[in-house]
């Protein structure tokens, strides 16, 4: 499996303006083009998580801060103790982790939002589906290639 890029300075991550127009982005056969009010609610909505996730990597890395400051103050804990502090501490650097990758996937989608290759699958090219984006904004891969992906984990 591939090493995931870590998301430490976000501030440029994201391009400010629009490149692709609405009716650009791919949508399969039979479904309606994407309109200038769908392509708004897409963004608002990743925008939205992105803002979100950041606030829930910084409360959880004051948290954390806090855990490891005081996982050096132990004196008179016994295992009980010092085993809930390891759980408490992992438990809060793994809720860290994935909110990193959940932003990650939402600046990349905003990216693709902007370049005009949002609801493109990476792997085959086809396009995703207009239905699945607005279901799941930072799908990658078309329902095909993610059950081909998930047959081999």
């Amino acid at each position: 499996m591939a090493a995931k890029k870590s998301t430490t300075d976000t501030s440029a991550a994201v391009p400010p303006a629009r490149a692709a127009a609405p009716g650009d982005l791919a949508v399969r056969a039979g479904e309606d083009p994407w309109t200038e009010e769908e392509v708004a609610e897409a963004r608002a909505g990743l925008l939205a998580d992105a803002e979100r996730l950041r606030t829930e990597i910084s409360s959880a890395e004051k948290a954390l801060s806090g855990l490891m400051r005081d996982s050096g103050d132990g004196a008179g804990d016994d295992q009980a103790d010092t085993g809930t502090k390891n759980v408490t501490r992992e438990h809060e650097m793994a809720l860290a982790t994935n909110a990193r990758e959940v932003l990650y996937q939402t600046e990349r989608a905003l990216r693709r939002l902007q370049s005009g290759t949002y609801g493109l699958c990476e792997n085959c090219g086809n396009p995703i589906g207009k239905a699945r984006m607005q279901a799941f904004p930072r799908a990658t891969l078309c329902v095909d290639c993610k059950q081909r992906q998930e047959r081999r984990f």
